[in-house]
Protein backbone atom coordinates (compact mmCIF):
# COMPACT_ATOMS: atom_id res chain seq x y z
CA UNK A 1 0.00 0.00 0.00
CA UNK A 2 3.07 2.38 0.71
CA UNK A 3 4.55 1.41 -2.54
CA UNK A 4 1.11 2.23 -4.59
CA UNK A 5 1.65 5.92 -4.40
CA UNK A 6 4.88 6.42 -4.53
CA UNK A 7 5.23 4.95 -7.58
CA UNK A 8 1.95 6.78 -8.86
CA UNK A 9 3.81 9.86 -7.87
CA UNK A 10 6.96 8.35 -10.09
CA UNK A 11 4.86 8.07 -13.20
CA UNK A 12 3.37 11.42 -12.67
CA UNK A 13 6.87 12.87 -12.53
CA UNK A 14 8.27 10.85 -15.47
CA UNK A 15 5.04 12.31 -17.31
CA UNK A 16 5.60 16.21 -15.88
CA UNK A 17 9.25 15.46 -17.14
CA UNK A 18 8.19 14.62 -20.68
CA UNK A 19 5.81 17.08 -20.79
CA UNK A 20 8.16 19.92 -19.76
CA UNK A 21 10.31 19.08 -21.85
CA UNK A 22 7.89 18.87 -25.08
CA UNK A 23 7.08 22.56 -23.79
CA UNK A 24 10.51 23.46 -24.24
CA UNK A 25 10.84 22.14 -27.60
CA UNK A 26 7.78 23.51 -28.59
CA UNK A 27 8.49 26.93 -27.04
CA UNK A 28 12.21 26.66 -28.69
CA UNK A 29 10.90 25.79 -32.25
CA UNK A 30 8.77 29.05 -32.30
CA UNK A 31 11.43 31.01 -31.02
CA UNK A 32 13.78 29.22 -34.08
CA UNK A 33 11.06 30.50 -36.47
CA UNK A 34 10.40 33.73 -35.43
CA UNK A 35 14.39 34.72 -35.52
CA UNK A 36 14.47 32.98 -39.15
CA UNK A 37 11.40 35.44 -39.98
CA UNK A 38 12.97 38.74 -38.57
CA UNK A 39 15.88 37.88 -40.08
CA UNK A 40 14.30 37.49 -43.65
CA UNK A 41 11.62 40.00 -43.22
CA UNK A 42 13.07 42.77 -40.86
CA UNK A 43 10.17 44.78 -41.31
CA UNK A 44 7.46 42.66 -40.05
CA UNK A 45 7.77 44.49 -36.63
CA UNK A 46 8.11 47.58 -38.09
CA UNK A 47 6.39 50.35 -35.87
CA UNK A 48 2.89 51.33 -37.87
CA UNK A 49 3.35 54.71 -40.17
CA UNK A 50 0.32 57.20 -39.16
CA UNK A 51 -0.33 60.87 -40.27
CA UNK A 52 -0.93 61.32 -36.25
CA UNK A 53 2.19 60.13 -35.05
CA UNK A 54 4.01 61.82 -37.89
CA UNK A 55 2.70 65.01 -37.27
CA UNK A 56 3.32 65.01 -33.66
CA UNK A 57 6.77 64.03 -34.68
CA UNK A 58 7.15 67.00 -36.49
CA UNK A 59 5.33 69.39 -33.50
CA UNK A 60 8.10 68.17 -31.56
CA UNK A 61 10.76 69.17 -33.31
CA UNK A 62 9.05 72.10 -33.52
CA UNK A 63 9.13 72.77 -30.30
CA UNK A 64 12.55 72.10 -29.49
CA UNK A 65 13.69 74.46 -32.37
CA UNK A 66 11.15 77.33 -31.01
CA UNK A 67 13.32 77.19 -27.42
CA UNK A 68 16.44 77.08 -29.22
CA UNK A 69 17.80 73.04 -28.45
CA UNK A 70 18.10 72.64 -32.44
CA UNK A 71 18.29 74.82 -35.64
CA UNK A 72 18.59 74.23 -39.26
CA UNK A 73 18.08 76.20 -42.35
CA UNK A 74 14.08 74.17 -43.35
CA UNK A 75 13.30 75.12 -39.08
CA UNK A 76 11.78 78.19 -39.91
CA UNK A 77 9.82 76.80 -43.41
CA UNK A 78 8.52 74.03 -40.89
CA UNK A 79 7.85 75.70 -37.69
CA UNK A 80 6.90 79.32 -38.91
CA UNK A 81 6.27 80.39 -42.63
CA UNK A 82 4.61 77.11 -43.35
CA UNK A 83 6.28 76.50 -46.07
CA UNK A 84 7.31 72.99 -45.59
CA UNK A 85 4.05 71.19 -45.00
CA UNK A 86 4.07 67.46 -44.18
CA UNK A 87 1.95 65.40 -46.83
CA UNK A 88 1.85 61.65 -45.79
CA UNK A 89 3.93 59.13 -43.87
CA UNK A 90 6.47 56.65 -46.34
CA UNK A 91 7.60 54.21 -43.79
CA UNK A 92 9.02 53.62 -40.28
CA UNK A 93 11.22 50.68 -39.96
CA UNK A 94 13.71 49.82 -36.87
CA UNK A 95 13.33 53.20 -35.54
CA UNK A 96 13.44 55.24 -38.44
CA UNK A 97 11.29 57.77 -39.76
CA UNK A 98 10.81 58.66 -43.33
CA UNK A 99 7.68 61.68 -44.34
CA UNK A 100 7.06 62.68 -47.40
CA UNK A 101 6.56 67.03 -47.53
CA UNK A 102 5.64 69.50 -49.94
CA UNK A 103 8.58 72.56 -49.51
CA UNK A 104 7.86 75.27 -51.71
CA UNK A 105 5.59 73.04 -54.20
CA UNK A 106 8.24 70.98 -54.07
CA UNK A 107 8.01 67.03 -53.06
CA UNK A 108 10.82 66.33 -50.82
CA UNK A 109 11.33 63.39 -48.44
CA UNK A 110 11.90 64.22 -44.38
CA UNK A 111 14.52 61.91 -42.96
CA UNK A 112 15.87 60.02 -39.43
CA UNK A 113 16.72 57.23 -38.12
CA UNK A 114 14.85 58.29 -34.87
CA UNK A 115 11.63 60.28 -33.85
CA UNK A 116 12.78 62.28 -30.72
CA UNK A 117 16.16 64.73 -30.91
CA UNK A 118 16.71 63.75 -27.40
CA UNK A 119 17.84 59.78 -28.52
CA UNK A 120 21.08 61.09 -29.96
CA UNK A 121 23.99 61.50 -28.05
CA UNK A 122 24.72 65.06 -26.92
CA UNK A 123 28.07 66.61 -28.40
CA UNK A 124 29.90 65.97 -25.10
CA UNK A 125 31.90 69.56 -25.40
CA UNK A 126 28.30 71.56 -25.60
CA UNK A 127 27.92 69.48 -22.29
CA UNK A 128 31.68 70.87 -20.69
CA UNK A 129 31.16 74.73 -22.05
CA UNK A 130 27.53 75.05 -20.61
CA UNK A 131 28.11 77.51 -18.24
CA UNK A 132 31.33 78.92 -20.32
CA UNK A 133 29.25 79.57 -23.91
CA UNK A 134 29.86 77.21 -26.67
CA UNK A 135 31.55 79.80 -29.21
CA UNK A 136 34.68 79.40 -27.27
CA UNK A 137 35.08 75.99 -28.54
CA UNK A 138 37.96 75.82 -30.70
CA UNK A 139 37.39 75.07 -34.86
CA UNK A 140 40.23 72.61 -34.70
CA UNK A 141 38.76 70.74 -32.00
CA UNK A 142 35.25 70.55 -33.58
CA UNK A 143 36.56 69.66 -36.83
CA UNK A 144 38.58 66.66 -35.26
CA UNK A 145 35.56 65.23 -33.73
CA UNK A 146 33.91 65.22 -37.09
CA UNK A 147 36.96 63.67 -38.83
CA UNK A 148 36.28 61.23 -36.28
CA UNK A 149 33.03 60.67 -36.26
CA UNK A 150 33.63 60.15 -40.13
CA UNK A 151 36.45 57.92 -39.25
CA UNK A 152 34.19 55.57 -36.71
CA UNK A 153 30.75 55.23 -39.08
CA UNK A 154 32.32 55.02 -42.81
CA UNK A 155 35.98 54.02 -41.93
CA UNK A 156 37.24 57.01 -44.20
CA UNK A 157 40.25 59.06 -43.41
CA UNK A 158 39.38 62.96 -44.71
CA UNK A 159 41.39 65.60 -43.93
CA UNK A 160 39.48 69.32 -42.85
CA UNK A 161 39.70 70.66 -46.20
CA UNK A 162 36.70 67.36 -47.08
CA UNK A 163 35.04 68.40 -44.44
CA UNK A 164 32.81 71.56 -45.54
CA UNK A 165 29.44 69.42 -46.07
CA UNK A 166 29.43 68.29 -42.95
CA UNK A 167 30.15 71.60 -41.30
CA UNK A 168 27.82 73.64 -39.58
CA UNK A 169 28.91 77.12 -40.97
CA UNK A 170 29.31 80.11 -39.34
CA UNK A 171 28.85 81.01 -36.00
CA UNK A 172 25.65 82.97 -34.70
CA UNK A 173 22.51 83.53 -32.51
CA UNK A 174 21.77 79.88 -32.56
CA UNK A 175 25.65 78.58 -32.70
CA UNK A 176 24.69 76.14 -29.76
CA UNK A 177 21.82 74.70 -31.49
CA UNK A 178 23.38 74.29 -34.50
CA UNK A 179 26.34 72.67 -33.30
CA UNK A 180 23.74 70.28 -31.35
CA UNK A 181 21.78 69.83 -34.51
CA UNK A 182 25.10 69.02 -36.52
CA UNK A 183 26.04 66.65 -34.23
CA UNK A 184 22.43 64.57 -34.16
CA UNK A 185 23.25 64.26 -38.11
CA UNK A 186 26.26 63.12 -37.94
CA UNK A 187 25.40 59.75 -35.57
CA UNK A 188 23.15 59.06 -39.62
CA UNK A 189 25.58 57.08 -41.57
CA UNK A 190 22.93 58.03 -44.68
CA UNK A 191 23.54 61.57 -44.18
CA UNK A 192 27.19 61.33 -44.37
CA UNK A 193 27.29 59.62 -47.17
CA UNK A 194 24.63 61.56 -49.16
CA UNK A 195 26.60 65.14 -47.49
CA UNK A 196 30.27 63.73 -48.90
CA UNK A 197 28.63 62.66 -52.36
CA UNK A 198 27.13 66.21 -52.88
CA UNK A 199 27.89 67.47 -56.21
CA UNK A 200 29.60 64.30 -56.95
CA UNK A 201 27.36 61.76 -57.94
CA UNK A 202 24.16 62.28 -60.23
CA UNK A 203 23.64 58.62 -58.75
CA UNK A 204 23.20 59.82 -55.22
CA UNK A 205 20.64 61.95 -53.61
CA UNK A 206 21.79 66.05 -53.05
CA UNK A 207 20.77 67.01 -49.32
CA UNK A 208 18.41 69.52 -49.53
CA UNK A 209 18.33 71.07 -46.71
CA UNK A 210 17.59 70.21 -42.63
CA UNK A 211 15.98 71.10 -39.37
CA UNK A 212 17.47 69.14 -35.99
CA UNK A 213 17.79 65.72 -36.68
CA UNK A 214 15.62 65.76 -39.77
CA UNK A 215 16.98 66.09 -43.32
CA UNK A 216 15.49 66.32 -46.66
CA UNK A 217 16.21 64.71 -49.64
CA UNK A 218 14.58 65.21 -53.17
CA UNK A 219 11.18 62.72 -54.15
CA UNK A 220 11.36 60.54 -56.17
CA UNK A 221 9.63 57.79 -57.97
CA UNK A 222 10.60 54.33 -56.18
CA UNK A 223 11.33 50.63 -57.53
CA UNK A 224 8.86 48.10 -56.11
CA UNK A 225 8.78 44.44 -56.69
CA UNK A 226 4.97 44.61 -57.07
CA UNK A 227 5.78 46.73 -60.92
CA UNK A 228 5.72 44.29 -63.82
CA UNK A 229 8.55 46.58 -64.95
CA UNK A 230 9.97 47.41 -61.33
CA UNK A 231 10.00 50.94 -61.89
CA UNK A 232 6.84 53.18 -62.11
CA UNK A 233 7.51 54.41 -65.67
CA UNK A 234 4.28 55.91 -65.95
CA UNK A 235 4.68 58.25 -62.65
CA UNK A 236 8.38 59.14 -63.29
CA UNK A 237 8.51 59.42 -67.17
CA UNK A 238 4.89 59.62 -68.21
CA UNK A 239 5.53 56.05 -70.27
CA UNK A 240 2.69 53.59 -70.39
CA UNK A 241 2.19 50.49 -70.13
CA UNK A 242 3.40 48.13 -73.35
CA UNK A 243 5.06 48.94 -76.33
CA UNK A 244 8.33 50.11 -77.32
CA UNK A 245 8.36 52.98 -75.64
CA UNK A 246 8.51 50.28 -72.24
CA UNK A 247 11.24 48.89 -73.88
CA UNK A 248 13.22 51.58 -74.61
CA UNK A 249 12.62 52.77 -71.28
CA UNK A 250 13.84 49.70 -69.75
CA UNK A 251 17.25 49.49 -71.52
CA UNK A 252 17.54 53.09 -70.71
CA UNK A 253 17.33 52.29 -66.88
CA UNK A 254 19.21 49.38 -67.83
CA UNK A 255 22.48 51.52 -68.97
CA UNK A 256 21.93 54.19 -65.96
CA UNK A 257 22.76 50.91 -63.66
CA UNK A 258 25.46 49.89 -65.70
CA UNK A 259 26.97 53.95 -65.34
CA UNK A 260 26.30 53.60 -61.75
CA UNK A 261 28.38 50.87 -61.05
CA UNK A 262 31.13 51.71 -62.92
CA UNK A 263 30.94 54.87 -61.21
CA UNK A 264 30.66 53.72 -57.66
CA UNK A 265 33.79 51.36 -58.81
CA UNK A 266 36.32 53.63 -60.00
CA UNK A 267 35.07 57.30 -59.16
CA UNK A 268 36.29 57.60 -55.73
CA UNK A 269 39.15 57.17 -53.37
CA UNK A 270 37.60 53.80 -52.17
CA UNK A 271 35.17 51.44 -53.98
CA UNK A 272 31.56 52.02 -52.82
CA UNK A 273 29.71 48.37 -52.00
CA UNK A 274 25.85 48.03 -52.28
CA UNK A 275 24.95 45.06 -49.76
CA UNK A 276 21.51 45.79 -49.98
CA UNK A 277 20.24 45.62 -53.96
CA UNK A 278 16.57 45.73 -54.15
CA UNK A 279 14.24 48.01 -56.25
CA UNK A 280 12.78 49.71 -53.74
CA UNK A 281 16.46 51.20 -52.71
CA UNK A 282 16.54 53.08 -56.06
CA UNK A 283 14.47 55.30 -57.95
CA UNK A 284 14.10 56.84 -61.45
CA UNK A 285 14.51 60.77 -62.61
CA UNK A 286 12.08 62.04 -65.26
CA UNK A 287 15.70 60.92 -67.66
CA UNK A 288 15.21 57.70 -66.48
CA UNK A 289 18.70 57.84 -64.28
CA UNK A 290 19.06 55.56 -61.75
CA UNK A 291 19.50 56.97 -58.36
CA UNK A 292 20.25 54.87 -54.50
CA UNK A 293 17.65 56.31 -52.36
CA UNK A 294 18.65 54.42 -49.43
CA UNK A 295 22.11 54.25 -48.78
CA UNK A 296 21.74 52.53 -44.77
CA UNK A 297 24.08 49.44 -46.29
CA UNK A 298 26.14 50.72 -48.81
CA UNK A 299 30.34 50.41 -47.25
CA UNK A 300 33.16 52.40 -48.67
CA UNK A 301 36.39 49.61 -49.13
CA UNK A 302 37.36 50.37 -45.30
CA UNK A 303 34.18 49.70 -43.81
CA UNK A 304 33.29 46.85 -46.27
CA UNK A 305 36.71 45.25 -45.22
CA UNK A 306 36.04 45.66 -41.67
CA UNK A 307 32.44 44.01 -42.04
CA UNK A 308 33.44 41.28 -43.61
CA UNK A 309 36.52 39.98 -41.77
CA UNK A 310 35.11 38.29 -39.06
CA UNK A 311 35.47 34.29 -37.54
CA UNK A 312 33.87 31.63 -39.32
CA UNK A 313 33.48 27.73 -40.28
CA UNK A 314 32.21 28.03 -43.64
CA UNK A 315 31.36 30.72 -46.72
CA UNK A 316 28.13 30.97 -45.33
CA UNK A 317 29.73 32.77 -42.56
CA UNK A 318 30.98 35.20 -44.65
CA UNK A 319 27.75 36.55 -46.34
CA UNK A 320 26.63 40.29 -45.17
CA UNK A 321 23.81 40.87 -47.03
CA UNK A 322 24.49 41.01 -50.38
CA UNK A 323 28.03 41.07 -50.20
CA UNK A 324 29.98 37.84 -49.81
CA UNK A 325 33.10 37.18 -49.15
CA UNK A 326 34.61 33.88 -48.08
CA UNK A 327 36.04 31.27 -45.31
CA UNK A 328 39.82 30.52 -44.98
CA UNK A 329 38.93 27.81 -43.17
CA UNK A 330 43.07 27.19 -42.00
CA UNK A 331 42.52 30.16 -39.76
CA UNK A 332 38.98 30.26 -39.56
CA UNK A 333 38.48 34.10 -40.95
CA UNK A 334 36.44 35.96 -43.42
CA UNK A 335 38.33 37.10 -46.01
CA UNK A 336 38.50 41.53 -45.83
CA UNK A 337 37.77 41.62 -49.66
CA UNK A 338 34.46 41.29 -51.02
CA UNK A 339 33.79 37.78 -53.65
CA UNK A 340 30.97 39.40 -55.42
CA UNK A 341 29.99 42.75 -56.99
CA UNK A 342 27.88 45.51 -57.31
CA UNK A 343 27.13 44.21 -61.00
CA UNK A 344 26.90 41.01 -60.07
CA UNK A 345 24.09 41.20 -57.76
CA UNK A 346 21.92 44.15 -60.18
CA UNK A 347 22.35 41.32 -62.71
CA UNK A 348 20.46 38.89 -60.21
CA UNK A 349 18.27 40.78 -58.96
CA UNK A 350 17.32 43.44 -61.14
CA UNK A 351 18.45 42.33 -64.63
CA UNK A 352 17.15 38.55 -64.55
CA UNK A 353 13.88 40.03 -64.03
CA UNK A 354 13.58 42.54 -67.46
CA UNK A 355 15.82 40.28 -69.70
CA UNK A 356 14.65 36.44 -68.19
CA UNK A 357 12.21 36.19 -70.65
CA UNK A 358 11.43 38.31 -74.85
CA UNK A 359 10.36 41.98 -73.80
CA UNK A 360 6.96 42.33 -75.19
CA UNK A 361 6.67 44.55 -78.34
CA UNK A 362 10.28 45.24 -78.26
CA UNK A 363 12.15 46.23 -81.70
CA UNK A 364 15.16 44.18 -80.39
CA UNK A 365 15.46 41.47 -82.44
CA UNK A 366 14.56 37.99 -80.79
CA UNK A 367 18.50 36.53 -81.19
CA UNK A 368 19.62 39.30 -79.75
CA UNK A 369 17.11 39.68 -76.70
CA UNK A 370 18.17 35.56 -76.23
CA UNK A 371 21.67 37.16 -76.40
CA UNK A 372 20.95 39.31 -73.70
CA UNK A 373 19.36 36.67 -71.53
CA UNK A 374 22.62 34.42 -71.51
CA UNK A 375 24.44 37.81 -70.92
CA UNK A 376 22.58 38.33 -68.08
CA UNK A 377 22.67 35.04 -66.52
CA UNK A 378 26.18 34.60 -67.14
CA UNK A 379 26.90 37.71 -64.74
CA UNK A 380 24.56 37.06 -61.90
CA UNK A 381 26.75 33.11 -61.70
Amino acid sequence: GARGPAGRRGKCGRCGQGALLACAAWTAGWVLAVALLLRAHPGVLSERCTDERSRRILAALCRDYRRGALTGDLCEDLCVAGKLLYQRCLYYERGKKVLQADWRGRPVVLKSTSENFSSFQSLGLLDEEAGEGSQDIPEAELLLMVAGQVKNVLGLELSSGSLGPLWPGQQGPRWRGQLASSWALLQQEEFIHLSLLQGLSQHVLPVLGSCGHFYAVEYLAAGSPHHRTLFPLDEAAGIPWGGQGQAKAISNIALSFLDMVNHFHSDFSHRLHLCDIKPENFAIRRDLTVVAIDVDMAFFEPKMSEILEQNCTGDEDCNFFDCFSKCDLRINKCGAQRVNSNLQVICDKIFRHWFSSPLESSAISLQLQWQLRGVVQECAD
